[in-house]
């Protein structure tokens, strides 16, 4: 079975746009059962019939969309172990007549298509099946389907091998995340020793080429893209459909690897303000300033805006923007251009635009370097909750909103098309180790480290100064 993997493409452009979706549309069109359509678009329907609709026939199988987003937004209603046990359930009930021999022949006919609707599952949502009771789920469907078809159950055993590869990549991937954050948090006692001294290795020793760096970079956003499983967007609302009482699924809220790329952004952030807070010296200083700048660029033009804004926002905090004589020595053109470009007025206008741009360069892209589409992610999470709590899940009749479910899959699925890109650049592993270990400032020491280069300008700023050095000795002496 091939990747099933979903793009943005396969959606067709919903009749409805996000100012009304909350509205419940009349007329509908038409009618089935519990299923209502609107212009042929399925806009609501019970619970139960959604569920009934994913599930394949001999002579039917849903839409690859319509699998997508159900498998995606189901969670919202209940937890993935009870969908895959229902489907599970309805797919065996509807096999079953008594006789032994029709239902072997029954199985047989459906099992191909049993198997691809499976494959799409495990495929895209892996994670799920970190829940024994969903291997367990998917251990019997094997058993049940290799009873009438060898083929399926041959295909079954290859899709759980596949499966269970990609888990323990995952499990190396969170256990590589867990030691380079121990690592980073064991801060050498001999920091503030080596930063007046000027001993302290920078970033402009390890790497001095603005490119290579946002390549290094570009490496380390499309490493962490590629963890964060679909449903996280969904799991990190924390809500559970009201008539549905089991709620620890989503008190447990799974969004490991999510959490851990908004935290590489901070990390990132405070980086870019350690590195132009640390020199002694006013032109080193200035310099670091200068070369971030250029990076920044460099990730713009590479369709990296993650990594463009976790710089801005270094270079925006307060103990960098308080530098006056270093950014005095700085042109800041390029600056004020890339700060534009981010602009967070008119809801990040100017961002939008250019993230179109870079994504209709990466539909047309002859090469893997044309296709880098990494969006500024916390406002990719901030546009699906806005969705998400802008518009009711359930309509007043009980049906799910479907066109809900809808445009949180566009925009979820267009995540997707970003995430598989292979990043075409070289790896220096001497810079990503650099990058993902090297100790940064907290808050304090940036503020503490900014007035010892800088002086206080006013008597607000010299208490500062003082109460950061007191409580600083006094962390260092506990």
């Amino acid at each position: 079975m091939p990747p099933t993997t979903p793009y943005a493409g396969k959606f067709s452009p919903s009749p409805y746009n996000n100012n009304n979706l909350h509205k419940y549309h009349q007329p509908v069109e038409a009618s089935y059962g519990d299923m209502c359509y609107h212009d042929n678009s399925l806009v609501s329907g019970s619970l139960e019939a959604l569920i009934q609709h994913l599930v394949p026939t001999v002579d039917y199988y849903p839409d690859r969309s319509y699998v997508f987003t159900f498998l995606l937004s189901s969670r919202l209603f209940l937890h993935p172990f009870e969908l895959m046990s229902r489907v599970c359930h309805l797919c065996v009930e509807q096999h079953r007549s008594g006789d032994l021999l029709l239902d072997k022949i029954r199985i047989r006919d459906v099992a191909p298509k049993m198997v691809q609707l499976l494959t799409e599952w495990t495929e895209t949502f892996p994670y799920d099946f970190r829940d024994e009771r969903m291997m367990r789920c998917l251990k019997e469907m094997s058993h049940h389907l290799a009873r009438g078809d060898e083929y399926s159950w041959r295909a079954m055993q290859q899709m759980t091998q596949r499966l269970i590869r990609r888990l323990a990549a995952l499990g190396q991937y969170e256990e590589a995340i867990a030691t380079l954050n121990a690592s980073a948090a064991e801060r050498p006692t001999a920091l503030k020793a080596k930063q007046q001294s000027g001993q302290r290795s920078d970033v402009l020793s390890v790497c001095d080429d603005a490119f290579i760096l946002a390549q290094q970079l570009t490496h380390i956003e499309l490493d962490r893209l590629s963890f964060i499983g679909p449903e996280e967007f969904i799991q990190a609302f924390g809500v559970k459909d009201p008539l549905d009482n089991h709620k620890s699924f989503f008190r447990k809220r799974k969004t490991t690897n999510l959490e851990a790329y908004v935290a590489w952004f901070n990390r990132l952030s405070y980086l870019v303000a350690t590195e132009i807070c640390m020199p002694v010296k006013k032109k080193h200083r200035a310099r670091a300033l200068e070369f971030f700048i250029d990076v920044a660029r460099e990730c713009f033009n590479i369709g990296n805006f993650n990594s463009l804004m976790a710089i801005i926002t270094g270079m925006n905090m307060s103990p960098v923007s308080r530098l006056k004589k270093t950014w005095s020595k700085v042109n800041t053109d390029k600056f004020d251009i890339l700060e534009h470009q981010m602009d967070p007025s008119s809801n990040f206008s100017n961002y939008r635009t250019a993230l179109q741009g870079a994504t209709q360069r990466s539909i047309t892209a002859h090469s893997n370097q044309e296709k880098i589409v990494i969006p500024f992610f916390s406002l990719l999470i901030k546009d699906i909750y806005f969705l998400n709590e802008g518009c009711a899940s359930r309509l007043p009749n009980g049906h799910v909103n479907f066109e809900k479910l809808w445009e949180l899959a566009k925009q979820v699925s267009e995540f997707l098309v970003w995430r598989q890109v292979t990043c075409p650049f070289d790896r220096d592993r001497k810079i990503l180790q650099y990058l993902v270990t090297t100790p940064v400032f907290t808050e304090d020491e940036l503020h503490l480290a900014s007035y010892e280069t800088e002086g206080p300008e006013n008597h607000m700023e010299k208490d500062s100064r003082r109460s950061l050095r007191s409580s600083l000795l006094h962390r260092e002496h506990r």
